[in-house]
């Protein structure tokens, strides 16, 4: 096992913070009315999507580390393989069941769960620049 490196797994936790705000911002609008979140919008809510980007990152990290850097040299797509399919198997999914049986539309659902996709491939290629 290599080094983890750090100072890739702040960078990727950063850009997946600005792109999970992006997203909201944008995909999710902030919306008068009975059922809308507070007008405070996404930034409100930030302390808990940075502790879950800062542990994603690092495990993501943890796991480029364990792969090691020869490895990566000379397979580089592991590193979006790795966080899209940790992405694909494990975070859409999450999100997908965790509006089943709610009254939130389909769009939003999946609209949602691609964002943690992009967010997650964005990571892989800061760990790949940084690598």
């Amino acid at each position: 096992m290599g080094p983890i490196n750090w100072l890739a797994v702040l960078a990727a936790a950063a850009l997946a913070i600005i792109l999970w705000l992006l997203g909201h911002s944008l995909l999710f609008p902030v919306r008068r009315g009975l059922l809308a979140p507070p007008p405070t919008g996404p930034a409100a809510r930030l302390p808990l999507p940075i502790v879950v980007f800062l542990i994603a990152a690092a495990m993501l990290g943890h796991n480029f580390a364990r792969l090691g850097a020869d490895t990566l040299a000379v397979k580089p797509w592991l590193y979006w393989m790795q966080s899209g399919g940790f992405a694909l198997t494990f975070i859409a999914p999450a999100v997908l069941l965790t509006y089943q049986g709610g009254e939130t539309l389909y769009g939003r659902r999946a609209g949602d769960a691609l964002l943690w996709i992009v967010v997650f491939l964005a990571m892989g290629t800061v760990f790949w620049a940084l690598g």
